[in-house]
């Protein structure tokens, strides 16, 4: 993801998944008080969770290759 970072890209990419994961986590799973979900909340964790997925699967893992 960040190719200007040279030799510390491996740990600024972990950094950014375990942000990026709490953030999906969080506005996924959060409920009111009454146990309702709240839209938002699911939006920015869907959107949080596909940034998670991308830099997973492209950057750290390698499985998928951008032309």
């Amino acid at each position: 993801m960040f190719e200007g970072a040279g030799e510390l890209e491996p740990l600024v990419n972990l950094v950014f998944l375990i942000g990026t994961g709490a953030i999906a986590l969080h506005g996924i799973k959060f409920r009111d008080e009454e146990g309702n979900s709240e839209w938002v909340h699911l939006l920015f964790g869907c959107i949080a969770a596909v940034f998670f997925f991308g830099v997973l699967f492209q950057d750290v893992l390698g499985l998928v290759t951008v032309f």
